[in-house]
């Protein structure tokens, strides 16, 4: 995301999303919380019948994470929890099933440090006669605030207004390594999808 030409406030946790600043730009209000995302591949999971098969004919049961949403309180630690549903869809809809299929939730801090992972079951149950189930499921997460919390001497560079005429005026302070390094420190995402195997995840990748 490309944040040139824009004043960011990287003050409260858990604040407002954004608004417009009375001077006429555009204001974007940065949250100490870790947003909730899915990771490109792993929103859905197949799984085949047989199992080595990796045929059309062969797809057994099709889920697909949906409707992820979170939350934040805030406090010394920021608790981040965030619920999903889990929608699915089978081939044979004879009898009734029971489907258990593994998911994680892992805090990412900077966009590519794991900082913890956990992985949870989520279960469907499939009437006769029907071929599509759904279940709900939910993660949490806690991050230190001050960990998430930019330094105050960044906050300042970031929001400080500059003049025309001023000799860093044109100068973007969120270009500048030091500050480009300091709001990756302080960012956490809260990364929830469904936990596969190397197989699933290339079939997701090549289908």
């Amino acid at each position: 995301m490309t944040f040139a030409g824009l004043s960011l406030l990287a003050l409260s946790a858990c604040s407002r999303r954004g608004e417009i600043d009375a001077t006429g730009g555009i204001v974007a209000v940065r949250s100490a919380c870790p947003v909730a995302a899915i990771p490109a591949y792993t929103g859905d999971i197949t799984l085949f019948d047989p199992a080595s098969s990796r045929d059309a004919s062969a797809i057994d049961v099709v889920a697909t994470v949906t409707n992820l949403k979170s939350t934040c309180a805030d406090g010394a630690q920021l608790y981040t929890e965030a619920t999903f549903d889990v929608q699915a869809r089978r081939r044979d809809a004879t009898a009734a099933r029971q489907v258990t299929l593994p998911y994680f939730s892992t805090i990412v801090r900077g966009g590519n440090a794991v900082v913890s992972k956990r992985v949870g079951q989520v279960t469907l149950n499939f009437a006769p006669g029907e071929y599509r189930a759904s279940a709900s499921a939910k993660a949490g997460s806690y991050v230190d605030k001050d960990v998430a919390t930019l330094p105050a001497d960044i906050q300042k560079r970031i929001t400080s207004k500059r003049k025309a005429g001023d000799a860093d005026a044109a100068l973007d302070p969120l270009s500048q390594p030091d500050v480009k390094a300091a709001l990756a420190r302080t960012t956490f995402e809260l990364l929830i999808g469904f936990n596969l195997t190397q197989d699933q995840f290339k079939y997701n990748v090549t289908r």
